[in-house]
């Protein structure tokens, strides 16, 4: 299950990987050349650690020393475990960073604007490469994870991008798998604890309220990009006293025709937030649309806004279902 990026975010310059790969790099597993073990031959604690993601399994002997990050919500993941200082680079920021990780990030060197070329990513010395998106490690521009591994570089797809139903237990395994990674198990553990009890005080408000209807909408003219069932996305909005109206569709995103839109009658869009398209296109695009004119969310102009960084299996996950909650519900 991935997200589709827009068409103007494919077009980075195919890459030729044949001489970077024969280019030995320090990596931390995924059947490449792996980092000598903390002191001296003395195994680091908690390693070797061996762990399968989206269907790539790998074993790490020590933490990673250089790590890429492309896509905001896994590099967010780290700036959240306190883990900037082991970030060779990063790429891609769907909007703003929050202001909670702006210091950290701002110490970590941005490699590309959207997706690095081949050349650009190899030539940071990676030794573990994280994507937020399948499309992070696309075959066609050489970022594939078969030949990072074998360039002796290990990788990390966002979760989200794998898995059926994800939820914030996936969010869960997401951050525990990373703090063992990196060796700060401990760090993933406190944060998790952090996010529960933000989640569970967001709950709290939220009890007895009556659930409107929810359309996401993302992007989309001749159709709607929305959010499915299958996504971190549909559980934001339940857990923010929400009913997602194409929670039926077992995907994170979907396509779907303006016919279903109208057939939901959704009481609220909740539009998200980023790329070169305001929030104030996307209404107004809604608005003046006569088709949807008899739609309640439309025709009462009910309208609540996420950033998309939040809205993805990432640490902003209850910060925004609390932000979601108070638009939706603004007296509980």
């Amino acid at each position: 299950m991935t997200r589709p990026i827009p068409a103007g975010a494919r077009r980075a310059v195919r890459a030729g990987l044949t001489s970077l790969l024969l280019f030995p790099l320090a990596a931390c597993g995924g059947g490449g050349a792996k980092p000598a073990a903390a002191g001296g031959g003395t195994p680091a604690k908690g390693f070797p650690y061996t762990v399968t993601n989206c269907g790539v399994k790998t074993t790490f002997t020590a933490p990673p020393k250089r790590a890429v990050t492309m896509n905001q919500h896994v590099t967010e993941i780290l700036l959240a475990l306190g883990l900037q200082d082991k970030m060779a680079g990063t790429a891609y920021l769907d909007d703003a960073i929050s202001p909670r990780y702006a210091k950290a990030y701002g110490k970590v060197k941005v490699l590309a604007k959207k997706y690095p070329s081949a050349e650009t990513l190899l030539a940071a010395g990676p030794d573990f490469v994280y994507g937020g998106y399948a499309s992070a490690f696309d075959k066609t521009e050489g970022r594939e994870r078969a030949a990072l591994k074998d360039s002796g570089v290990a990788t990390r797809l966002n979760l989200e991008s794998c898995t059926k139903d994800a939820g914030v237990d996936t969010l869960h395994r997401e951050i525990r798998e990373v703090g063992r990674v990196f060796g700060v198990p401990a760090r993933a553990e406190a944060l998790l604890k952090r996010q529960d009890r933000q989640l569970a005080a967001t709950a709290k408000r939220l009890e007895g309220v009556r659930k409107p209807s929810v359309f996401v909408y993302d992007s989309g003219d001749s159709s709607a990009f929305t959010a499915g069932g299958a996504g971190i996305g549909n559980d934001i909005v339940s857990r923010a006293g929400g009913r997602n109206v194409f929670s039926g569709i077992h995907k994170t995103f979907a396509d779907v025709s303006w016919e279903k839109v109208v057939a939901r009658k959704p009481e609220v869009v909740v539009i998200y937030d980023y790329g070169g398209t305001p929030v104030a296109a996307k209404k107004k695009r809604l608005l003046n649309d006569p088709a949807l004119a008899d739609v309640p969310a439309i025709k009462h102009r009910r309208f609540a806004v996420l950033p998309l960084s939040s809205a993805v299996l990432g640490p902003r996950v209850p910060d925004a279902v609390d932000a979601l909650a108070r638009q939706l519900h603004p007296d509980a």
